[in-house]
């Protein structure tokens, strides 16, 4: 463990029984842990709450699914009232390494002007592959779509800038959260040495006619919030970070065609695509029934 008291914040949602030994690691290099349910059924709730009982890590029980970026809201609202000056957020499907949390403390300590940072984030690996998921840098270094998962932040920051955005509901919260901290004047930081084992999607290389696509096959709900928060988020940063958003806007657009040529269910998908645009456009926020 770190000399900083830090509390990890885990979103849940559906989980099995391989999270509840992730828990198990996390707790080894944490000084608290509290997990937010958004909506599992009776007996993941039963997991959650047995290894509650055995592991001492606080749960809270939403009910519904209230989205990611609500849960983690509700979950750094308990680490603060318990006067936990750090948070680290995770993913349930995400990997801690050895030696993660000293390390992400260590990129901070080093930093030349860290008490502006407001967020550390780690390398992602693909835990299958053992590929590291390349990130596009800032000209200071710095990532410039880091994901929450893995995110080390001071517990001052939300103070000084709020929540994470809850009408995104899921998809973009990360990238929203982190250009509002560049906004305020605040830095974006990373560790070249801390690795979280995290796979986004189902990842799959598909070969057609000679060439070879890479494809998360996220769900056709996903991908109705993907576009739709892609627009609000571009609408709301463009003036402010252009060139930041037109490489997101590329990265994007990449990943719907390659979506649309080589995935199952490209008929929803693509009907879902053109419906969370709409919403984007028209800023229909929020969880949307139906997609």
């Amino acid at each position: 463990m770190t000399a900083q008291p830090v509390c990890a914040v885990i979103v849940t949602y559906h989980p099995n029984t391989k999270v509840i030994e992730n828990l198990s690691k996390i707790l080894t290099q944490v000084q608290g842990l509290v997990i937010v349910d958004n909506g599992s059924n009776v007996d993941e709730l039963d997991l959650l709450r047995l290894g509650s009982q055995n592991l001492g890590f606080q749960l809270i029980e939403n009910g519904e699914n209230l989205g990611v970026a609500e849960a983690f809201n509700e979950g750094v609202r308990w680490a603060k009232s318990q006067h936990y000056p750090w948070v680290l957020l995770f993913d349930q499907d995400s990997g801690i390494t050895a030696g993660f949390v000293r390390q992400m403390f260590a990129a901070w300590e080093s930093h030349p002007d860290r008490e502006r940072v407001g967020s550390i984030h780690p390398r992602y690996v693909d835990p299958e592959t053992g590929v590291e998921l390349v990130v596009p840098r800032a000209s200071d270094g710095s990532p410039v779509f880091p994901m929450t998962s893995g995110a080390l932040m001071p517990a001052w920051i939300f103070e000084r800038i709020g929540w994470f955005a809850s009408e995104y509901f899921i998809d973009l919260v990360d990238w929203e959260y982190c250009f509002r901290i560049r906004a305020a004047g605040y830095l974006v930081a990373d560790s070249s040495q801390a690795a979280l084992l995290h796979s986004p999607g189902n990842p799959r290389t598909v070969i057609i006619m000679g060439h070879s696509f890479h494809s998360s096959h996220h769900s056709a709900m996903r991908r109705y919030y993907i576009s739709r928060n892609c627009i609000a988020f571009y609408r709301k940063y463009f003036f402010s970070f252009p060139r930041f958003v037109v490489n997101g806007f590329y990265r994007q657009l990449h990943d719907t065609v390659v979506c649309l040529i080589t995935e199952e269910n490209r008929g929803r998908k693509f009907r879902n695509f053109l419906l969370g645009t709409w919403d984007g456009l028209t800023g229909r926020m929020g969880k949307r029934e139906g997609v």
